[in-house]
Order: C-alpha cells, then sequence, then structure tokens
C-alpha cells in the first residue's frame, strides 16, 4: 500500500512538472476582451447613477465587485472549455496551476479593501490604484504559463495603477472612471496579445 500511495504521489508530482512547462491556452480572447467591456459598462452606470461615489463606498465598490464576479465566471466557464479541449489529461493540473497564480492578488486585494473599510476608511481611494498593481502581480506571475508578450499587460497594469493612485492623491474622491478605464484598456490589450499570440511558441522556450 506504502508502494502505491508514493506511485501515486510521483505520478501527480511529474504532471504537475509537466504542466508547469506547458504554454496554459485556458484563456479565449473573445471572452478576455468582453471583460474588458463589462467594466467599461459599469463604469458609465455608475456615472450616470451614482452621485456620489466618494461618499457611497460601498455601493461604490459593491459594484466593481459584482463586475469581478460576472468577468471571472465569464472566465473560468471557458477556461474549463478550453483546457479540457486543448489539454486533455492535463487540464486539472493547468486550470490549478493558473488559479494558484492569480489567488495570492485576489485574496491580498480583498483583505486590503475590508481592512481600509473597517480601519481607514479614509484612504479607500487609493484602492482602485492598489487593485490595478494587484492584478499586474498575478500577470507578471502567469508570464512563464502564457505567451512571454503577455508582460506587456502586467506593465500596463503596474503603471496605470501608480498613475490613478497619483491622480487620486490630489482630491482623494473615487471615480467609476479610475477603475473603468485602466480595466477596459488593460483587458482589450490583454485579449490582443492573447489573439495575436495564439498561445504558441512565444510561452516556449
Amino acid at each position: 500500500m506504502r508502494d502505491l500511495d508514493k506511485a501515486l504521489a510521483d505520478i501527480l508530482a511529474i504532471r504537475s512538472q509537466i504542466a508547469a512547462g506547458t504554454a496554459f491556452r485556458g484563456y479565449g480572447p473573445a471572452t478576455v476582451a468582453a471583460t474588458g467591456g463589462i467594466a467599461l459598462l459599469t463604469a458609465i452606470l455608475q456615472f450616470l447613477w451614482l452621485n456620489d461615489p466618494t461618499g457611497q463606498p460601498v455601493t461604490f465598490f459593491a459594484g466593481w465587485a459584482a463586475a469581478a464576479l460576472l468577468s471571472g465566471t465569464l472566465i473560468w466557464i471557458e477556461m474549463l472549455a478550453r483546457s479540457r479541449r486543448h489539454h486533455s489529461g492535463l487540464a486539472d493540473a493547468m486550470i490549478q496551476q493558473a488559479f494558484e497564480q492569480f489567488l495570492p492578488p485576489g485574496v491580498a486585494g480583498l483583505l486590503l479593501g475590508i481592512m481600509l473599510w473597517k480601519f481607514a476608511p479614509e484612504t479607500l481611494w487609493m484602492l482602485p490604484g492598489l487593485c490595478q498593481v494587484l492584478v499586474s502581480l498575478g500577470v507578471f506571475a502567469s508570464v512563464r504559463t502564457l505567451p512571454r508578450s503577455i508582460a506587456f499587460g502586467g506593465a500596463w497594469y503596474f503603471l496605470s495603477g501608480f498613475t490613478v493612485l497619483l491622480l487620486a492623491s490630489q482630491n482623494h474622491l473615487l471615480s467609476p472612471w479610475m477603475m473603468g478605464v485602466p480595466f477596459a484598456v488593460g483587458q482589450l490589450l490583454m485579449a490582443a496579445l492573447l489573439h495575436f499570440a495564439s498561445g504558441e511558441n512565444d510561452a516556449e522556450d
């Protein structure tokens, strides 16, 4: 029984190593582009219906949390289908690897938002920029299994995050455009990079 357990553990380790060296093709350019549209639509709706985002931070961030949840669900559904089609037996390992790459920044963003809301609500104006910086870290963490050109997407979120922090520091106000425009442009850029790279040799040594 001990030998069987060791053999199974070795098989899992081998599968993980193979997955780590394989270009991940679970992200579809069209769906990634659609999430950019969701970001822009959310910004427009909040601009039209939310009179004072700074005075209603819970409503402001609840709208963006809903947009993020919808975007994540769309990407997850397509990721499952594309991974089964492109990676066959490695699909589960590839999906787990992709999930683990974005899990730390995602959890950090959630906990950071809760902490600022509970203990320093006057600093919530920083959260849009910080979220973009955290997304950039997730993108950079994915470079080793995605087309190398995807690093340009990470660079965009990194620069846009600090730009938003700089602009928001002037008045400490929340703005739908500070979230909507960077994420719309960033997701469209990511979609274009995925489309042109086609997940082929660009991600491999």
